[in-house]
């Protein structure tokens, strides 16, 4: 028997490097799908409405397992997909490379925003008490760790150019009542109330189905990375009656 058959039949089991390294390649991309599908996504932060907490181009990372078996709780920042109009119209589909990496959650996508939950079905929010803060519930927020107020003080933005003095709710079940942090430059549901308005056709409250997830990390810059929290004030926020 020749001592040279065992090395031969194991040369025959091996694939051509460039087939090893295009299935390596196919289970690198399957991977990242399901992770994206699933798991963690990434993404970026659009605009100012976040600050000071999250600033424009942020990168961030959003988890889904938190609302597999239970929906977003007050005070979750999250990202979800434009309800209907929140967004302007985008210039056109990214294709090549950069739609490539964007369908495997390695390129941030567009067509999504991202806000704080302020209020959950049942809630009925407030704008605001003598001290400028916004009442979930009866129950004033101590929002001065997370959230930038308007020039006046107010942490509810005016809708329209109207007074700090509005009331939203209670809202629909199966839907969530968003804010940005900088409450003076942020497009939420407290900019798509219809106060005082007759012809006004703009829902502002966001359908739970559309979020995709919450907000756990920042990622980058390296030098803001950290994890985020619910913030304590809305532990104090009873369920609505």
């Amino acid at each position: 028997m020749s001592t040279d058959e065992p090395a031969a039949d194991a040369s025959k089991k091996h694939l051509p490097l460039w087939q090893e390294t295009l299935l390596l390649l196919v289970i690198a991309v399957v991977l990242a799908i399901v992770i994206k599908a699933l798991f963690v996504q990434a993404f970026y932060i659009p605009s100012e409405s976040m600050e000071p907490g999250l600033v424009e181009d942020d990168k961030i990372l959003v988890q889904k397992p938190s609302y597999w078996f239970g929906g977003p709780e007050r005070g979750d920042v999250v990202v979800f997909e434009d309800p209907g109009g929140w967004l302007p119209a985008e210039d056109g589909t990214t294709g090549g490379l950069y739609g490539l990496l964007t369908k495997v959650g390695l390129y941030p996508s567009g067509g999504h925003l991202v806000k704080r939950v302020i209020g959950v079905a049942g809630d009925t929010i407030v704008c605001c008490d003598d001290d400028g803060r916004i009442e979930v519930n009866g129950v004033p927020l101590d929002e001065e760790e997370y959230a930038r107020p308007d020039e006046n003080g107010c942490f509810g933005p005016m809708p329209e150019g109207g007074e700090c003095d509005w009331t939203a709710g209670p809202v629909p079940a199966g839907h969530l009542f968003v804010m940005g942090d900088n409450r003076d430059h942020s497009a939420d549901s407290s900019f798509h109330l219809c106060e005082g308005q007759t012809d006004c056709t703009d829902d502002p409250f966001v359908d739970v189905d559309g979020v995709v997830g919450k907000v756990f990390v920042l990622l980058w810059p390296r030098e803001r990375f950290g994890f985020l929290h619910r913030p304590d004030t809305f532990e104090d926020v009873p369920d609505a009656s």
